[in-house]
């Protein structure tokens, strides 16, 4: 018999200016196919981590700390999204599928159809953020070079380096209910 269980579905990194600096997409398996595809268009995915940054504003004025702001908002009877704010103002935002990974045999690890525990998704923003580090200690990349038109006069453009699109591969496609080191 086949399980569903938690995967994550997208990863986005917005900048402290509310600029998108990257958006990764992960397929997420469809029981009646049988297949895996993505529930969501990557506009749709765009959308929905918009829709994060007022969450993350309304929390930040109302308990004026950053870190881990766990669960943002439920987005429908399958997805989720969890954030995270550093201390420079880089959110992390994870929209997890609670259906999204098959498993052959019983409910693997601690969450099912009830969800996930309190600081699951922990591993996988420590894991952004270690990556995000190493992007910012590459002497080759300008970091001011994404920030939004009305500071620069250019548009800010998205982080096109590969190695951190392969951490954010690794960590996506990596993660499952109960790790605890990605």
């Amino acid at each position: 018999m086949a399980t569903a269980i938690p995967s994550i579905a997208c990863l986005g990194v917005i900048g402290r200016n509310n600029n998108p600096l990257h958006t990764s997409i992960f397929p997420s398996y469809d029981p009646a196919t049988s297949s895996f595809a993505p529930v969501r268009t990557p506009l749709q995915f765009s959308l929905l981590l918009s829709s994060t940054l007022d969450v993350f504003e309304l929390r930040a004025r109302r308990v004026g700390l950053t870190g881990d702001y766990g669960l943002l908002h439920a987005v429908d009877e399958r997805l989720a999204s969890y954030g995270f704010e550093t201390n420079t103002g880089v959110k992390f935002v994870v929209v997890v599928d609670m259906r999204g990974r098959r498993v052959d045999g019983g409910v693997v690890g601690g969450a099912g159809a009830l969800g996930l525990r309190e600081g699951e998704m922990r591993t996988v923003f420590k894991a952004m953020q270690t990556a995000y580090v190493k992007l910012m200690q590459n002497p080759f990349f300008e970091p001011d070079e994404h920030s939004p038109v009305a500071q620069t006069g250019a548009a800010g453009r998205r982080i096109t380096s590969r190695r951190f699109a392969e951490d954010m591969r690794r960590i996506g496609e990596g993660w499952t209910p109960g790790v605890t080191a990605l």
